[in-house]
């Protein structure tokens, strides 16, 4: 009997079937397609224990709404050894690609053991796919892929292997899927394993190159044992789309930081100058943390926030301050740091990466929003845009939101947020009903 190994996060029921409804529907516009009839071949090779390429075939066995089972069978698998065969299975997420379970065939028995244990082991580095989900299966590739993305991740049959993944950039690659070269997306990954027999094999430093459209095309491994593998797209029926934007107008990566100052033209004169800092995310979600630099407010502030495909959203805030009068808003809120005007209204507080000009979200009374906020409103992509912030000049990207918070009028009026790309938000001018104007400025 075939001996296997097999690894799962997540039970799935894989049954033929459609995409479920919603922003991942589409099964074809993605980094990873889970299209009907989708297939793709892979040749793979190791310098010291497999110099001579493999082939596998894989194709799209299953999908049931945005879950999807690969199966591979190899090509023409060398005489002393046994065909590989297997089925790795995926979700798209509104986080990215996650690897949901795996189960093929046992690695040659040439290659390093990559547990603590020779037997029933089921961590391996001998199939193309094994290659690209080592130590980061969750997600596999991240989204939105913007600017500065990095994530962590872990793997391997006992989650013994750590990943640090960051998004380089566009760059193009040839393949002999595409012998004329693709424009993709770049992954880099330090990956840790410490514990198994065979650890400085599965130790590596990694380079995936993500096509939209087709999954990715080329994976380059250098281990820290000293050997080199390789996969690479030879045969694909899918056509590549183009990449989308990959402009970040909010960064919340780990260490992200910056100072903003805000006053308001009636209720505080002074300029109230605040620094944040990103302290901690957990599968793109971040917490940021403002504190006091000076001016009248004394504040202590912490908000969660989501990049997703979907926008940033706001999940959480709280605060503490002293100084400083203004009008009560409703709901028991008030307005301390620059993200309290940024975020106050309704989700998203920016739209899906790459939304055009003209793009338009509104308020629903029956949301979590309308229970926390009590705005009403709509808000608008007004697009690129130069704007001056304390004597520097930014591009940026603005959004204009017309919130009314029921009879309050300095909950209410007419604000506009501009983010710039790779820096965030840089200015921001709420125009009270009551007549007064909040204005936010980035200081560095």
């Amino acid at each position: 009997m075939r001996r296997t190994i097999c690894l799962g996060l997540l039970a799935l029921a894989l049954l033929p079937g459609t995409a479920a409804a919603g922003p991942l529907d589409d099964p074809a516009e993605q980094w990873l397609p889970r299209t009907d009839g989708a297939s793709w071949t892979y040749a793979w090779s190791n310098t010291t224990y497999q110099p001579t390429p493999r082939v596998e075939k894989y194709t799209v066995a299953a999908r049931a709404g945005t879950s999807f089972r690969l199966k591979w069978d190899e090509v023409n698998p060398p005489a002393t050894d046994t065909a590989s065969a297997g089925t790795i299975d995926f979700q798209h997420t509104d986080t990215g690609l996650v690897n949901t379970n795996y189960q093929s065939s046992q690695p040659p028995p040439r290659f390093p053991i990559l547990c603590a244990a020779a037997t029933d082991c089921a961590s391996s580095l001998s199939a193309a796919w094994y290659m690209v989900i080592w130590g980061t299966r969750s997600p596999v590739f991240a989204e939105p892929m913007l600017q500065g993305t990095r994530w962590s991740s872990v793997g391997g049959a006992s989650n013994d292997v750590a990943s640090n993944n960051r998004y380089v950039g566009h760059v193009k690659v040839k393949v002999p899927a595409f012998p004329a070269g693709i424009d993709a997306a770049r992954v880099d990954s330090d990956v840790t394993q410490a514990g198994a027999i065979g650890d400085p094999f599965g130790t590596v430093s990694r380079t995936v190159y993500w096509v939209r459209g087709v999954g990715p095309v080329r994976v380059v491994m250098k281990h820290a044992s000293g050997e080199t593998s390789t996969a690479d797209l030879t045969e694909t029926n899918l056509k590549p789309r183009p990449l989308p934007s990959d402009e970040n107008l909010l960064p919340l990566n780990r260490g992200d930081s910056g100072t903003l100052r805000w006053r308001n033209s009636k209720w505080m004169k002074a300029w109230s100058t605040q620094s944040y800092s990103v302290v901690d995310v957990v599968n793109s979600t971040a917490r940021v943390d403002f504190k006091h630099v000076s001016g009248p407010l004394r504040v202590a502030a912490a908000y969660g926030l989501s990049s997703r495909l979907s926008g940033v959203t706001l999940l959480s805030g709280s605060s503490q301050s002293t100084g400083g009068k203004f009008p009560k808003l409703g709901k028991s809120r008030r307005f301390t740091t620059p993200f309290d005007l940024m975020v106050y209204g309704f989700n998203p507080v920016i739209p899906s990466p790459g939304s055009r000009t003209g793009t338009t979200w509104r308020t629903s009374r029956t949301s979590r929003d309308y229970s926390i906020f009590g705005v009403t409103g709509n808000a608008t992509v007004l697009g690129t845009q130069t704007v001056r912030a304390r004597g520097k000049r930014y591009k940026a990207v603005a959004i204009r939101s017309r919130l009314e918070q029921g009879s309050n009028r300095f909950g209410s009026g007419t604000r506009t947020s501009w983010f710039a790309p790779g820096v965030g938000l840089v200015k921001l001018v709420f125009k009270h009903a009551d007549g007064s104007v909040s204005t936010v400025e980035r200081v560095k």
